[in-house]
């Protein structure tokens, strides 16, 4: 028996710990000139996909947001909820139409909208990050007045495409001026803004409006250091299925051209190339599937994700 009474398996055990510790030791090492660089400036999360039904990835996106802030990172959290709307409005009995993956939103679907998203669905991911030891605060853009927004006009062009000049979309919106005083103030308090994509009209109408232009028009108007889209793909990928880790916003372009950026990737790519343009240091898409995406993405050389600069 080896001196001291340890077994070999117990060594084996001290020389994975310390393993541990050390990789460990690098990683908090590694991340240390991000911190630094990073601190008191803002990042927008675009909220979605896995991350925000999965216990355990909603666990670790808490706990990362609450990270950020606790280092000096300003972290607005901004979500959508096309799932749980369209639950709600089944349970309803209330009739879905969508038009290039946009939904059509009656008066009567609009009252549904509001209440999952500003009600149920902002006040969990609240709750959340409250649960988890952060302070969070739940808006949308109602709230203060802070998004006001128009109705998307027949025939206006939406983030990719022509919708034809005989669609009413009903009350869906895009944002036509943002008042970001009320995010500055909450963040002057450290808290952290979690924010549903509901603005209002001039005569007080209620609209839903798509949840990455309002992180990208937030992230834009905040001079966001970084603004972070959470999906459910590793990010931007090659002919091959392989991840592109960094694009140039004119990279962008030619990949649509080529088709390589295509579907439902098109209107983030786009999105994040608008927010690039109007003054937002850098976009990333990333995999809201990894553990923890956000720090990786953010706080390690490699990230894990698609940055677009």
């Amino acid at each position: 028996m080896p001196l001291g009474g340890r077994t070999s398996t117990q060594g084996s055990l001290s020389v994975l710990t310390q393993d541990i510790k050390k990789t460990t030791a690098h990683i908090l090492g590694e991340a240390l000139p991000y911190i630094q660089n990073f601190s008191g400036k803002i990042v927008v999360v675009k909220y979605g996909g896995s991350a925000m039904t999965e216990p355990s990835l909603q666990a670790s996106f808490a706990r990362d947001i609450i990270l950020m802030r606790a280092v000096g990172i300003l972290p607005v959290v901004v979500h959508g909820g096309g799932p749980q709307i369209q639950l709600m409005l089944d349970r309803l009995s209330i009739e879905s139409h969508f038009i290039d993956g946009m939904r059509v939103t009656s008066s009567e679907a609009i009252e549904v909208v509001e209440m999952v998203l500003g009600g149920l669905v902002n006040k969990e991911i609240v709750q959340l990050i409250n649960n988890a030891g952060g302070q969070a605060l739940g808006l949308t853009g109602k709230d203060v007045g802070f998004i006001r927004a128009r109705k998307l006009s027949k025939g206006q062009s939406t983030l990719d495409k022509e919708i034809g000049s005989d669609i009413d979309l009903g009350n869906v919106g895009e944002i036509e001026k943002i008042d970001p005083r009320i995010l500055q103030i909450l963040s002057k308090e450290s808290i952290i803004p979690v924010v549903a994509p509901i603005g209002f009209g001039t005569n007080g109408e209620t609209y839903n409006i798509n949840a990455d232009e309002v992180a990208g028009s937030l992230a834009s108007t905040l001079r966001a250091e970084k603004l972070i889209f959470l999906t459910n793909t590793k990010g931007v990928l090659d002919g091959n299925d392989q991840l592109i880790s960094t694009l140039s916003t004119a990279e962008v372009f030619n990949e649509i051209e080529s088709n390589v950026i295509s579907g439902g990737m098109i209107p983030k790519a786009l999105c994040a190339v608008k927010a690039i343009q109007r003054g937002v240091g850098s976009a990333h898409i990333i995999d809201g599937r990894t553990p923890h995406a956000v720090l990786l993405e953010i706080l390690t050389a490699e990230g894990v994700g698609t940055q677009i600069y």
